[in-house]
């Protein structure tokens, strides 16, 4: 597995190996012995599977008492990831990383407890795939406006469809109070 760390401490892309041939392919998507050596020892307790159509944003999404870390990986077609850095006290607080993640390149994005997420759909349709090292608690869930002006998070397209309450979630800095 080929390892990139990212601008945003802790935040790393993960390259595992795929083997094709004129049948097709054969990944791991994941090894934890493989991931332990790329310095991620959170045990992941939950998988989520997201179905979107292109143009969908999800996102800026977080959980406020009981940080996610989160492995994603795109199943099918193509998004473009976001993780926003909202530890207090870090270095790269309120700074954002951005990646392409396809079916056609094994790639996985590593967000360590303690960042944002949000996607935006680039392919007519993507099943995203993501471990979580928390349980998912719906009382305990936070977000922010994915176009927040202190981020500036440069999207590559703009969205089409956002859910009602993406669309109303507050900016950056009201939602860390």
């Amino acid at each position: 597995m080929n390892i990139i760390n990212t601008p945003l401490a802790g935040c790393v892309l993960l390259e595992p190996k795929r083997f094709s041939d004129k049948r097709g392919f054969f990944q791991e998507m994941f090894r934890a012995a493989d991931y332990s050596a790329a310095g991620i020892n959170t045990p992941l307790v939950q998988d989520n599977w997201s179905r979107s159509v292109k143009g969908v944003l999800r996102g800026m999404h977080f959980q406020r008492n009981h940080a996610q870390g989160k492995l994603i990986s795109v199943l099918r077609g193509e998004i473009f990831d976001v993780a926003v850095d909202i530890r207090p006290g870090s270095a790269t607080f309120g700074q954002w990383h951005g990646e392409y993640l396809s079916e056609h390149q094994p790639r996985q994005l590593w967000l360590p407890p303690g960042f944002a997420h949000g996607f935006l759909v680039l392919s007519d349709v993507a099943d995203v795939l993501y471990k979580t090292s928390q349980y998912y608690q719906a009382s305990d869930e936070g977000s922010f406006i994915w176009n927040d002006a202190d981020l500036a998070i440069a999207w590559p397209v703009m969205p089409k469809l956002l859910s009602d309450k993406d669309a109303a979630a507050p900016g950056f800095k009201q939602a860390l109070r």
